[in-house]
Parts: structure tokens; C-alpha cells; sequence
């Protein structure tokens, strides 16, 4: 009896069988992306390789990645990158995974720069930079600082400014929340800060709770903390008319626009919501 030939068409449609039974899904993408990433091509490139036999050694490693795949780790972190913004940035279990929603933050942020000339932007909690950098490269002239309380973090969102060529814009600061910018003052202050909260933590997908950073989720006993220290430390560190702009989860938007509102020095609280109808963003203006 012949031997199977194990082509690219075949491994698709096998990986993709595979996922659903895990109930992996979209089943047939994350195929494609991780085989992409085994053969060293990009995904399109699959359809023109149906036919190609990958060499033994690729099979392994495909192998090994679908089996830590079906364990629970995301395919980010596997193949080492996420898409932010029309942006590729490098992700490692170090930081958070780029998401979609954020990409809202980023929108309101970059209408609110558009006007001004050499603004000065504050990111708290950078992670992999993909807030820093996306606003950067929207804004040519921006000037950003990107904190956080993560070392390894700041090397991965330092590597990402430097293949987005963006550090002599960008700058990065190890820290919590205000703590490395005492006494200076920005145009826009961004932040995606933790904001699940611990009785939540224990509920979360397994491939969020056993792989993404802790530090990055976790926001305190109701999900808060990091909002109130923001809120409280926002008009020493704004501008005139400057902007506050954070990313909250959908339960959260009365809470947070609540403690925006408490602040003397903030004014004109909104709310905007994602493509699925769910509050997501807050901001805030630093009074005139």
C-alpha cells in the first residue's frame, strides 16, 4: 500500500477538522495561520502550495504547535505576532494580546491628535506598544511615552518601535500608572488598563487565564483599582483641554464615567461603543 502524501491541502483540511473538534474556532483561519507559520510563508501563500509535500521536519513542528495549540495557547503566541491597527507587532507571553476592540481607543485618540501640532501623548500599561506605536504612526509629529510596570514587556514594545522605526518618537518608562512622569504634563493620556476583576479572573478562558500575563488583567477586587488611580492623578498630568481616554470592559461604563465625573478638574464625559454595541471607551477633558 502506498504511503499517504501529507500535502499543504491535506494538512489544512485535517488541522481544520482537528480545531472543531476542539472547538477551536475559526478553525479553518487558525489552520492557515499556523501552517503559514510552520512552512516560513504568509497565509495566502497556501493556496498556491495545495499540492506541495512539506518536508518531515515542517510536519514535526507543525505537530508540536497544533498539539500546544489544542492545549489552550493562543496562536499569537505561537507564531510570535498579532495585527493591530494595519500594524504587525511581536507578542510574547510577556504581554497582552492586541485586540480588535482597542482599536476603537486608537480611532477616538488619533481624532482628537489631528489638530495639534507636536502633541504630547501618555500610554499607561504600554504592553506590546501597539496603543504607542498605532497613535505614533497616525500622528507624524507625536511625541509618546509608553509606561509599564513590566520589564519584559518594555523590551517587546521597544522591538516594536524599532521595526516601526518610531523610537526617536517613542519613549519608553518602567513604572505604575504616574509614577516615571512626576511633575510632567501631556496632550492626550491613553490607557488600557487591567479591568477584570478577581471573582471574573477565574472565569476567563482558559487560553486568557493560563497564558496571558496576570499583571495585565487583573484589576482588583471590582475590576477599579487601576481606574481610580488614573481618574485621581489625570489633572495634574493634563493639559488645558486636554484629553482622558481609557478602555473598559462593557459592564464598567457607569462605574467609570462615574469616577470621571467625581474629578473637580475633569469635564464633558463620553462614551463609545464597539462594533458590537458594547460601551468600550471613556473619556474625559481636563478643564480650561
Amino acid at each position: 500500500m502506498a504511503a499517504e502524501i501529507w500535502t499543504v491541502k491535506r494538512l489544512l483540511a485535517w488541522t481544520e477538522d482537528f480545531l472543531r473538534k476542539k472547538e477551536i474556532e475559526p478553525a479553518r483561519l487558525e489552520a492557515q495561520i499556523l501552517l503559514a507559520h510552520a512552512l516560513g510563508c504568509k497565509k495566502i501563500d497556501l493556496y498556491v502550495r495545495h499540492d506541495e509535500e512539506p518536508a518531515e521536519a515542517v510536519r514535526t513542528r507543525f505537530r508540536e504547535i497544533i498539539k500546544k495549540r489544542a492545549e489552550g495557547m493562543p496562536n499569537a503566541y505561537l507564531v510570535g505576532r498579532k495585527e493591530f491597527f494595519s500594524l504587525e507587532f511581536k507578542v510574547t507571553p510577556a504581554v497582552l494580546i492586541p485586540r480588535p476592540e482597542t482599536e476603537l481607543l486608537v480611532v477616538e485618540a488619533a481624532k482628537f491628535l489631528k489638530p495639534l501640532n507636536a502633541p504630547a501623548v501618555l500610554d499607561i500599561g504600554a504592553g506590546s506598544g501597539c496603543i504607542s506605536i498605532a497613535l505614533a504612526k497616525q500622528h507624524r509629529t507625536a511625541r509618546v511615552t509608553a509606561i509599564d510596570i513590566s520589564p519584559a514587556a518594555l523590551e517587546v514594545a521597544k522591538e516594536n518601535a524599532a521595526t516601526h522605526q518610531l523610537t526617536d518618537r517613542v519613549r519608553f518608562l518602567e513604572g505604575s500608572v504616574f509614577g516615571p512622569v512626576a511633575g510632567e504634563t501631556f496632550d492626550l493620556i491613553a490607557s488600557n488598563p487591567p479591568y477584570i476583576t478577581h471573582a471574573e479572573l477565574e472565569t476567563l478562558d482558559k487560553t486568557v487565564k493560563d497564558y496571558e500575563p496576570r499583571s495585565a488583567l487583573d484589576g482588583g477586587p471590582d475590576g477599579l483599582t487601576f481606574y481610580r488611580q488614573i481618574a485621581s492623578g489625570a489633572t495634574a498630568h493634563l493639559r488645558s483641554g486636554g484629553l482622558l481616554i481609557v478602555e473598559i470592559g462593557y459592564q464598567q461604563e457607569t462605574a467609570v464615567r462615574e469616577l470621571f465625573a467625581a474629578e473637580a478638574g475633569l469635564e464633558n464625559v463620553k462614551s463609545f461603543k464597539d462594533i458590537d454595541g458594547h460601551p468600550r471607551v471613556v473619556t474625559a477633558n481636563r478643564k480650561k
